[in-house]
């Protein structure tokens, strides 16, 4: 079981000191969005090597597009671009890609999945299709239906959006989520309620209902990878501002970012382990 530490809301640390942190607090890795800072790629892979952590890359088509044409050949090229991000020592653990926006047929997200099984193909290096809203894994029902046709699709499991698109925790939906399960390669431990995709503090009595209904997901995946004797990854997920909302602690944001991603690592940690 890796548990990888996110790098987002954290890019104004300079590289050393957060992989020392990350790797002092315990994670074996971290959940890295190269699109979201400048920095040189082959001295971020030199430090991950120095304190023996390992990566995953998240990805989104960010530029501007004003066709599906062009938001297909930007994708290629970022998916590319991306993947290039190796070296001797140091490869990407797998790709959490956002992709499609939640307005594309089914044809056109078809044609975007069929690009990244021949990029994984040709590197070697999973991809994996992360439930987001605004993407067309935005919703359980969106979901289910590609599942069925795809018996490859892999996803990076993030419940959360699908708690807030639907506004409910999926009672009525058990078997899209059942499918989703069997299909998760890995977790965004993020909690989410009703109403929004991520609570201001998952330990708050406030919100036990929305942690177990997570922590229910949650066991039904780790006892299906338990079982099939695969590696466990997860990140706990928790987000900077906007997703942040600050509670009535006097700390700033990014302590409390930190907080609440390291209180949920040890929680899951306790749990399954």
């Amino acid at each position: 079981m890796k548990f990888l530490c996110p790098r987002w809301g954290f890019e104004s640390i300079s590289w050393d000191v957060y992989l020392k942190q990350v790797k002092d607090a315990g994670y074996a890795g971290i959940e890295w969005f190269p699109f979201g800072e400048t920095c040189n790629y082959s001295e971020v892979l030199d430090l991950l090597t120095k304190y023996e952590l390992d990566f995953s890359i998240v990805m989104a088509v960010i530029k501007p597009y004003v066709s599906f044409e062009a938001y297909y050949k930007q994708l290629e090229l970022d998916l590319h671009q991306l993947m290039e991000i190796r070296n001797e020592v140091k490869t990407p653990l797998f790709f959490s890609a956002q992709i499609g926006r939640e307005f594309f047929s089914t044809k056109k997200i078809e044609t975007c999945l069929s690009l990244c099984n021949r990029i994984e193909l040709e590197y070697q290096t999973p991809i994996y299709q992360e439930t987001h809203r605004n993407k067309w894994t935005f919703a359980a029902h969106t979901v289910e239906p590609m599942l069925k046709k795809h018996a490859d699709l892999k996803l990076t499991f993030d419940v959360s959006h699908w708690f807030c698109v639907s506004e409910s925790y999926l009672e009525d939906q058990q078997e899209a989520v059942d499918l989703a399960i069997t299909h998760a390669k890995h977790i965004h431990a993020r909690v989410g309620s009703t109403q929004s995709s991520q609570v201001w503090d998952p330990a708050n009595d406030d919100y036990s209902d929305a942690l177990a209904a997570h922590l229910k997901i949650w066991d039904k995946w780790i006892a299906q990878m338990k079982k099939n004797k695969q590696l466990i990854t997860i990140t706990p997920e928790f987000g900077p501002e906007p997703y942040l909302v600050k509670g009535n602690r006097n700390i700033s944001l990014s302590d409390e970012q930190w907080r609440i991603n390291l209180w949920m690592k040890e929680l899951l940690q306790n749990r399954y382990c």
